[in-house]
């Protein structure tokens, strides 16, 4: 599913309208539609719909689209040099010669170090998705 940022609150009102149309009122149909309908509503009287916006596109963003990388380094070596700079932040994500790998403290000391973590580009080539 693709999202769409710039969803329309009161088109998407209207069609929810369109649809509980077609079922009885009281029906569960009804009534699940009316709780959406008004939900969405609340989100915009109460002017949270950046807000609403920005966790229905992490809700429905793929990992590969979502997963952000902060640093590319062609060797291990630059890599780590950058890590001992202190300009490393805890769960970054960075690209070492095309690897992906987790910024997280060290298990024994104040350090920072690199834990191997595919980045989901990675795994898509490993595991593709079934073509159906």
């Amino acid at each position: 599913m693709r999202y769409n940022k710039g969803f329309d609150v009161d088109s998407v009102l209207e069609m929810l309208r369109i649809v509980n149309e077609k079922y009885q009122e009281g029906s569960p149909e009804d009534e699940a539609i009316r709780i959406a309908a008004v939900a969405l509503f609340y989100v915009r009287e109460i002017q949270k719909l950046d807000d609403y916006r920005e966790f229905f596109r992490s809700f429905y963003t793929p990992a590969i689209d979502y997963i952000v990388v902060s640093q590319t380094f062609a060797t291990r070596e630059e890599a780590d040099a950058w890590l001992a700079s202190g300009k490393a932040r805890e769960g970054e994500r960075v690209r070492i010669a095309g690897e992906g790998f987790r910024v997280i403290p060290e298990r024994k000391g104040t350090g920072l170090r690199f834990l191997r973590t595919p980045l989901p580009e990675e795994l898509m080539k490993k595991h593709p998705p079934d073509a159906e």
